[in-house]
């Protein structure tokens, strides 16, 4: 065992505070990783604050972990020392279910294990990525390739992921047309690798401030959803719709926008239901939809597709001292797009 600090939490409702974590001894296929950068997720908000279900404390978070490996286990082969690697959202899985085999590992039918929250393989709680190091499979420990700038990229392990699964599960190719519900973390980078793959992407967002980045992500068209007349122009025109939001809404507005057989999948996490009419379905065979994150060989794919088209996370680089503020900024839609903490200033 060693001792690692980091940032995390102690209840529900109060400030992440600093403190010593420790990570388990290396098995014969671990990889240790002193973590450089770890990403801002909202994710990890919901998760300590209990919004999806009770949790044990302390709990470090963090599924965005970008970091050089220092230590392998006897028998690893797929990483070496001083390697730039990163982990994502899930570091293990049961790797004997049909998902499981097809590279899908994300929806493994045991549950995989998350990277924070989960139970590891040593009985204890797994802790995230807001600290030093981490140990971790190297089955589950993904190559930066280079043309990524290492600061950067944290967001793409789940951010990207997120994104970018949907957009190749639902064959995105040139000429899709595409919309995407809500710029932040997630959102900016479904407009970014969208476009890459030459979609005519369609941003579909509160208030025009984010306008004008849109279009420079690559966006060919900005609706503002509080202008009905510009929303009602838009009926029956988008072939898939991504819904990055993690907030209620109306979502029969937005299953509107579908043309035949449109789909409109949803990757944000609100805790209230939907309310979907049949007949927002019916009428034009339109679909709706969810998907996780991505397993680790299509994550993989998504860091070799960004990397070749240069696509990176907009970010904001805080330091540990700056996390709690982070975390209210977040929650206030102020983070342009997404903040990733210097884990050296732990």
């Amino acid at each position: 065992m060693r001792t690692v600090k980091a940032y995390g939490a102690t209840d529900a409702t109060g400030p992440l505070v600093p403190m010593e974590i420790e990570r388990r001894d290396l098995l014969p296929h671990d990889v240790l990783i002193a973590i450089d950068y770890a990403g801002i997720c909202h994710s990890d908000i919901h998760t300590v604050r209990g919004d999806w279900g009770p949790i044990q404390y302390p709990q470090v978070v963090g599924h965005e972990i970008v970091g050089r490996v220092v230590e392998v286990g006897t028998d690893v082969t797929k990483h070496k020392i001083g390697d730039t690697v990163g982990v994502g959202c899930q570091s293990n899985s049961c790797r004997e279910c049909e998902p499981c085999r097809q590279g899908q590992d994300q929806y493994c039918l045991k549950g995989n294990t998350q990277t924070y929250c989960g139970l590891d393989v040593d009985g204890t709680i797994t802790q995230g990525g807001y600290s030093q190091a981490v140990v971790t499979n190297e089955d589950f420990v993904l190559s930066i390739p280079e043309g990524l700038d290492p600061a950067k990229a944290a967001p793409l392990l789940c951010a990207g992921i997120t994104t970018y699964s949907p957009l190749r599960h639902w064959n995105v190719a040139p000429g899709t047309r595409v919309g995407v519900i809500g710029m932040g973390g997630l959102g900016h980078m479904a407009v970014k690798i969208a476009a890459a793959m030459g979609a005519e992407v369609t941003v579909l967002s509160r208030g025009t401030k984010k306008k004008d980045d849109a279009l420079r992500f690559g966006a060919t068209h900005y609706v503002d959803t509080n202008d009905t007349e510009a929303m009602a122009e838009m009926a029956d025109s988008l072939d898939l719709i991504i819904n990055t939001v993690s907030a209620g809404m109306k979502i029969t507005t937005y299953l509107g926008l579908l043309a035949l057989n449109g789909t409109l999948v949803n990757v944000g996490a609100p805790n209230e239901p939907f309310a979907v009419p049949a007949f927002a379905l019916i009428p034009r065979r339109r679909s709706f939809a969810g998907s996780m994150t991505g397993g680790i060989p299509e994550t993989q794919e998504m860091l070799d597709f960004c990397a070749e088209h240069g696509i990176h996370p907009e970010t904001e680089l805080v330091g540990a001292d700056g996390i709690n503020e982070a975390w209210e900024r977040v929650l206030n839609s102020e983070v342009r797009y997404r903040a990733v903490i210097d884990t050296h200033t732990l």
